[in-house]
C-alpha cells in the first residue's frame, strides 16, 4: 500500500532527527514536507532526499497546518508523522499490508516516547496510541491550534498497526520548558474555557498528582520527576494565560 500513501511531515527548526525521520520513510513515492520558517539546517537536509517535496507556510496551528500538507498530497491516503518521529520497520511492513479500499478506517500507531534519548514508561507517556494513517476523502484533523486529532465518524473503523514510531520529543529540561511555554500559549489563544488563579493551581496540583503517583513516575528516576513537574507547569501557565486573556477581554 505504500505507493498509495502520501507522508505528510511538518517542520520548524527540526535538524536534530530529520534524517532520521527521513530515512525511515524512504520506502514511499511522496514525502510532503511542510515548513514553517525554519531557520537551521532543515531544508537542506530535506533536499538530499528524492522522495521529498519541500512546501512553505507560515505556522496557523497544528491542525490546519496537518490538514493543509494533506490537501496537497498526490495520494488520498495520508501517513501523518512528526519531524522528530522514526517508523519502526515493523510499523512499515504493517502498513504494507494495509487495506487501500477500506477508506473509513483509520489506522493507530504505537508511540514511544523518549526523553534524552531513553524509552519513557511512565507519566502517562507509555502506552501512547495515536491515530495517524487515514483517508483524506473520509476525514482529517480538527482545526486545533494544538493538541489536534483526527475527526472521527460514526461509521469510522479503527484499527491499530504494528510496529512503533520512536517518538524524540524532549532532549533536556530547557526543551521541556521551551515547549511548555509555547504549547500553553497556543491552548490560550484557542480555548473558550473560563478560568481562574485557583483553578489554575489545583489543576496543576492534581496533574502532578497523577503523573507521579498514579502514573508511576517516581519509578522513572529523576526523568520522571522531571516530566511530571514540567507537565504541572504546563497545566498551570495554560489557565493562567487563559485568565489573562479573560482579563483583558474585559478591559
Amino acid at each position: 500500500m505504500v505507493d498509495q500513501i502520501t507522508v505528510t511531515v511538518l517542520t520548524k527548526n527540526s535538524q536534530k532527527y530529520l534524517s532520521r525521520c527521513l530515512d525511515a520513510l524512504k520506502a514511499f513515492d511522496e514525502v510532503l514536507l511542510l515548513d514553517n520558517g525554519s531557520e537551521d539546517e532543515t531544508l537542506k537536509i530535506a533536499e538530499n532526499y528524492e522522495n521529498v517535496t519541500i512546501l512553505e507556510h507560515p505556522f496557523i496551528g497544528f491542525g490546519p497546518m496537518k490538514n493543509m500538507a494533506a490537501e496537497k498530497a498526490r495520494n488520498d491516503w495520508i501517513f501523518s508523522v512528526d519531524s522528530d518521529e522514526v517508523a519502526s520497520g515493523e510499523l512499515i511492513d504493517s502498513i504494507r499490508q494495509a487495506d487501500p479500499a477500506q477508506i473509513k478506517r483509520i489506522y493507530a500507531v504505537s508511540r514511544l516516547n523518549h526523553y534524552n534519548g531513553k524509552p519513557v514508561r511512565c507519566c502517562g507517556w507509555y502506552p501512547d496510541t495515536v491515530l495517524r494513517l487515514f483517508n483524506r476523502t473520509h476525514t482529517q484533523f480538527n482545526g486545533a491550534m494544538v493538541h489536534e486529532s483526527l475527526i472521527l465518524k460514526p461509521e469510522t473503523e479503527k484499527m491499530e498497526l504494528s510496529g512503533e514510531l520512536k517518538h524524540y520529543p524532549f532532549d533536556d529540561i530547557a526543551s521541556l520548558i521551551s515547549k511548555m511555554q509555547s504549547y500553553s500559549t497556543l491552548y490560550a489563544q484557542q480555548s473558550n474555557k473560563t478560568s481562574s488563579s485557583s483553578k489554575a493551581f489545583w489543576r496543576a496540583v492534581f496533574a502532578f498528582f497523577k503523573n507521579y503517583f498514579l502514573q508511576k513516575g517516581f519509578l522513572c528516576g529523576y526523568e520522571g520527576l522531571i516530566i511530571s513537574v514540567s507537565n504541572a507547569n504546563g497545566v498551570f501557565y495554560k489557565y493562567m494565560k487563559l485568565y489573562e486573556k479573560q482579563l483583558g477581554e474585559k478591559l
